[in-house]
């Protein structure tokens, strides 16, 4: 326990009593250190003061108050969907999140970003040249194949000139402390680095955790280098109030839950490669109002896929005519397409020289000795010492595994491996290089309880401004799950820490809320971009439609139960709501006639039924995952939570009072969804388009209720399901004083525009919702969907409730379906047929 760590520590000679006294308190009740974390401890092998102050004050908590706070704070993580996705995987990963921060003192991250600002200069400085003049190709201080052997290379953006005179927007370096107290560069992200969002998300998780000590050690903001960051990429438009969009691969992206964030927090268009279209040397974004133009696009798409049309044509991430549209200035793409060759490990030998060359300075922060084998010399002496250095492949691709495109050592290679990688070396050595093996430092972390040093890599984030380059005070810091301390080591399995920079003096508020003078009002709803739209649509129908088979399902549980409470319990009724749910593929074919129960519980659960409640939530929860920075955070933690509970308790259903209580469950759970879209949502196009899903979808579900249940052939028992089923028995019992009656029950279900359940109120609804919603062309004429609901509404208006036959419920039933199909048509992506619009509305 604390003693046996307190004795590591006096061994260790690197503490005194004080310090490792204070470091025992913390310890109170944790397992001890399998070793000193490195990071503990400065160059001279005495403690660090800041982690010191950290672990002193963590030490004050009370037993268990630490663990507590952190499980309170990660609440979050998992309410809202904080997650990442392991390439190949369908389902995302829970956020990794460390308790305990990095943590740098205020001289040693003024080192750092020295180094690092150096670097991104340095890198700026090679774009330049390789892209234009290319002196440094013709005068021979950089070989040819070490830039043209990287797929990153992007031939066709020779000559252009890049947005704001720079390529790189943001840049970010990959660091490893190594024992001895030195910063090595590790890697180069120039190509599209991600991290920022997870890092501003760890930094909210442990501000929450430990508020008080977060404030008294004088961490520094990050709010200052987003705003920096914003303002920069504003900066490359050619007009004041530019559209940036951030461009996405989709949501089956490993990243996809940060960029949505990065987008809403920083207020950008989240945007895939079909929301946008090219036209006349301009990008656009496909809108609902038509297309409107994108000015800025902060990619997240490796380059080679953003342009099927002149790059891989094979690509369905990018938007076909985008590279001319940056020849020709119409939009501002950064980082610029082939900034990527830069993370090409072929240059980073070369990167002392070019640095005096370029900018008349040695390199402030080395990289890992690294040996490119593409040159006679530098082959010889790699295959030299082929078993004491790491092998990489030098642009990209298989390393020496043939699998992954990790360093490996020689080592570490099967026999089969060793020889297949010699013959692919020796027929090709420009494709791989030699480096230095280098250890990492490593920074405590907490695992079951247990205090243990960690291997760790530092992202660090350098952004271009319009008051020159600035660094994020932190960074975005990765922990190795593994003991091993080299650096080729770090694995898929691991976890991020929040890095916290720390200062004498209190750290100033920044905050990204712009002065009054610096915001332009808007109140139009016309920039709602058409896949958000759909998206939104369809969350709408998906949610309704789960709430109504919930109440099928409710309804032949309650029908079963012994209770005075009981409804509709004839058999021909249940038989036709079981037909009900096979007509809605909540079932099979081969369900009718079986025991209630089984029905009940796979309506609920069956994951083989598309129709099923646990599909239906499921497909609601990926629509609302593809637009996730359009939603709240209570919306998405309350979807989260009821397919979460519906999968948890699958296997519970063995009663008819079991699967009530799940559906009441479930259905308390949909109306809280439907109250915070009614409530918190505001009224412009996305709520509008979520709205019209729900009203077709109740429409539609309401006409068949209709059709099954209050033919001519009707039962008391049937009409009393009806009204269950929409919720109306309330409303009924107190209008109408005789009892159930087949001619007040359809008005009151079909035609009542006072009832919020009839199919009456959804069309007077939907008449609102296309009445607001913006037109492509201002000539006075109808457009499709508004010529669909349009005769409908009149004719439900008009309608007598005693001369109501199923034939015209059909009939508005497949109106409905025909005014969803064009609303579809209208308002959806529609490919490369967008419909036009005039040359007015497609500048704004």
């Amino acid at each position: 326990m604390a003693h046996e760590t307190v004795s590591a520590l006096h061994k260790s000679e690197a503490l005194g009593v004080a310090a490792a006294a204070r470091l025992s308190g913390w310890l109170r009740g944790y397992k001890p250190f399998v070793g000193i974390p490195d990071e503990l401890l400065d160059r001279t092998g005495r403690p660090r003061h800041s982690w010191l102050s950290f672990l002193g004050e963590i030490a004050e908590y009370p037993d268990d108050e630490f663990q507590n706070r952190f499980s309170l704070a990660t609440r979050h993580i998992r309410d809202t969907g904080v997650s990442y996705r392991v390439y190949g995987e369908e389902n995302e990963r829970s956020w990794p999140l460390n308790p305990l921060p990095l943590i740098l003192d205020e001289a040693e991250w003024a080192q750092i970003a020295e180094g690092v600002e150096q670097r991104a200069r340095l890198m700026e400085a090679v774009l330049q040249d390789i892209y234009g003049d290319g002196t440094l190709l013709s005068c021979g201080a950089l070989p040819a194949a070490a830039i043209t052997g990287s797929a990153d290379f992007i031939r066709p953006i020779q000559g252009v000139r890049p947005p704001g005179g720079r390529y790189l927007q943001l840049y970010a370096a990959d660091l490893g402390r190594g024992p001895d107290g030195r910063w090595w560069v590790l890697d180069d992200r120039s190509q599209a680095p991600s991290g920022a969002g997870y890092a501003l998300e760890n930094r909210l998780v442990l501000s929450r955790a430990f508020p008080s000590l977060y404030n008294a050690m004088n961490v520094q903001r990050l709010a200052g280098f987003f705003d920096g960051l914003r303002k920069g990429l504003a900066a490359a438009a050619d007009r004041s109030d530019p559209r940036i969009c951030l461009l996405t691969p989709g949501p089956f992206s490993e990243t996809y839950f940060e960029q949505a964030h990065l987008a809403r927090y920083l207020g950008f268009l989240l945007v895939e490669g079909d929301d946008l279209l090219v036209r006349d040397g301009r990008a656009y974004v496909r809108t609902i109002a038509g297309l409107k133009r994108a000015d800025v696009i902060w990619r997240r798409v490796d380059a080679d896929f953003i342009d099927p049309l002149e790059l891989n044509s094979a690509s369905r991430l990018g938007t076909p005519g985008l590279l001319e549209a940056i020849r020709q200035g119409g939009v501002a793409v950064l980082n610029m397409p082939g900034s990527g060759v830069l993370q090409s490990k072929a240059l980073e030998g070369f990167l002392p020289r070019l640095s005096r060359r370029l900018l008349g300075e040695e390199l402030k922060m080395p990289n890992i000795a690294t040996w490119w084998c593409g040159q006679p010399a530098e082959q010889a002496m790699v295959e030299s010492n082929l078993e004491h250095l790491a092998i990489a492949p030098a642009f990209g691709g298989p390393g020496p595994d043939g699998v992954t495109g990790q360093a490996r050592l020689m080592a570490d290679l099967t026999p089969e491996q060793r020889e297949a990688f010699l013959k692919r070396f020796r027929d090709r050595p420009g494709d791989f290089v030699g480096q230095e093996v280098v250890k990492l430092s490593t920074t405590p972390v907490l695992r079951d309880g247990r205090l243990e040093p960690a291997p760790f890599v530092l992202r660090v984030f350098v952004a271009a401004t319009p008051d020159g380059l600035k660094i994020m005070p932190g960074g975005f810091c990765r922990t190795s799950e593994q003991a091993d301390v080299r650096a080729i080591s770090m694995g898929d399995e691991a976890r991020t820490a929040d890095v916290w920079v720390i200062g004498d003096k209190p750290v100033e508020r920044i905050t990204l809320l712009a002065s009054r003078d610096e915001v332009k009002i808007h109140r139009i709803l016309g920039h709602l971009p058409s896949r958000a739209a759909d998206n939104l649509f369809w969350l709408g129908r998906y949610l309704e439609r789960a709430e109504a088979t919930l109440r099928l399902v409710r309804s032949l549980c309650t029908s079963l139960m012994d209770s005075e409470a009981a409804l509709h319990t004839s058999g021909e009724t249940l038989s036709r709501l079981q037909q009900l749910l096979i007509n809605w593929g909540a079932l099979g074919e081969d369900a009718l006639g079986r025991p209630a129960l089984e029905v009940a519980r796979d309506t609920l659960h069956d994951r083989a039924a598309y129709g099923s409640v646990i599909n239906l939530v499921r497909n609601a929860r990926r629509t609302a995952a593809s637009m996730r920075e359009r939603l709240s955070p209570d919306f998405w933690t309350l979807l989260m939570n009821l397919e979460t509970r519906l999968l948890e308790h699958a296997q519970e259903v063995w009663s008819e009072a079991a699967a009530l209580e799940q559906v009441e469950t479930a259905l308390q759970a949909l109306a809280a969804l439907s109250g915070l879209a009614q409530e918190n949502m505001n009224r412009v196009a996305g709520w509008r388009f979520m709205d019209m899903g729900r009203r077709i979808e109740r429409g539609i579900n309401t006409c068949r209720y209709v059709r099954t249940l209050a033919d001519d052939a009707a039962t008391i028992d049937d009409l009393d399901l009806l009204l269950d089923l929409a919720d109306s028995q309330i409303s009924y019992r107190a209008r109408y004083l005789v009892g159930l009656a087949l001619t007040p029950v359809r008005d009151m279900i079909v035609l009542d525009p006072f009832n919020t359940r009839s199919l009456a109120f959804q069309i007077f609804k939907l008449k609102e919702h296309l009445a607001t919603l913006p037109t492509l062309q201002e000539d006075g004429m109808l457009e499709e969907p508004s010529k669909i609901l349009l005769p409908l509404a009149t004719e439900v208006q008009t309608a007598d409730a005693a001369c109501l036959d199923m034939e015209s419920v059909l009939a508005y039933e497949q109106s409905l379906l025909s005014l969803s199909m064009a609303v579809a048509d209208r308002f959806f992506l529609q490919g490369a047929h967008a419909a036009p619009t005039p040359r007015a509305n497609a500048l704004a």
